[in-house]
């Protein structure tokens, strides 16, 4: 069974579906590897002007499937196919987002999230920390509200993502995001595929920077604290619905 539908093409927009209802969309390496063979597809097809990036069900991403997480420099590698990919990448969220799905989104060059959406850094609460996903995500997003997010845990709305800088757009009602959407990728089609490669290249220098100078560091941490005893706690008191040890 696959974990990504699609693509489906509509006048030069190609969209991929996370679906892997079963798991919340969580990234396993099934979901890493199918997105990351789609993404080259599209870079590869002259008639993919940008590429919609969307979910079923209500959460777009619930983070690392516990069960069977992702090499660290696959994920990493995927983030960085969709911040280097050629062709723009929006995200359409109207659902919960969780620790790893964070560094997804933030990935994409626009996001649009409704009402539903929901958005929190979990890892610390796991015994983790949001290591790889900060590429992406620090470059884009306000150093105070991070370190706030980072360290508690806390849920938050989309309008507090896009406050934040974490999403582009908070759009008031779910039924309305596919509406507010169309100027977006009305103007991408309107754009030639050498001014939009050029222009997300200025967008996504600093981005891509990040990760030149900080993946191999933040993998190896990253694959560390997966591998502490505290983490095994985090996750199997995740998946056995209790508080973990140390818990106040």
């Amino acid at each position: 069974m696959t974990a990504l539908a699609g693509p489906a093409h509509d006048r030069g927009i190609t969209t991929l579906t996370l679906d892997s209802p079963a798991n919340r969309n969580a990234l396993s390496a099934a979901l890493v590897g199918e997105l990351a063979t789609a993404l080259d597809a599209c870079a590869a097809d002259d008639t993919v002007r940008a590429v919609v990036l969307t979910h079923t069900g209500n959460t777009f991403c619930a983070g690392a499937d516990l069960t069977g997480p992702p090499d660290p420099a696959a994920f990493v590698a995927l983030m960085r196919r969709i911040v280097a990919l050629p062709k723009p990448v929006v995200a359409r969220v109207t659902g919960h987002v969780r620790a790893g799905g964070l560094g997804l989104l933030s990935a994409c060059d626009i996001s649009a999230a409704g009402p539903e959406a929901s958005f929190a850094l979990t890892e610390s609460r796991l015994g983790l920390a949001p290591a790889v996903i900060s590429l992406p995500l620090l470059p884009r997003t306000e150093p105070r509200a991070a370190a706030r997010y980072y360290l508690t845990g806390e849920r938050f709305d989309a309008a507090e993502a896009a406050r934040i800088g974490l999403i582009t757009m908070a759009v008031g009602s779910t039924e309305d995001i596919d509406k507010e959407l169309i100027p977006v990728l009305d103007g991408l089609r309107k754009a030639s595929p050498q001014g939009l490669t050029a222009s997300k290249e200025l967008v996504t220098a600093t981005v891509l920077k990040s990760f030149d100078q900080h993946a191999e560091d933040l993998i190896a941490r990253s694959a560390a604290l997966f591998a502490s005893a505290e983490a095994r706690e985090g996750m199997t008191a995740f998946l056995e619905r209790r508080d973990p040890a140390w818990a106040l």
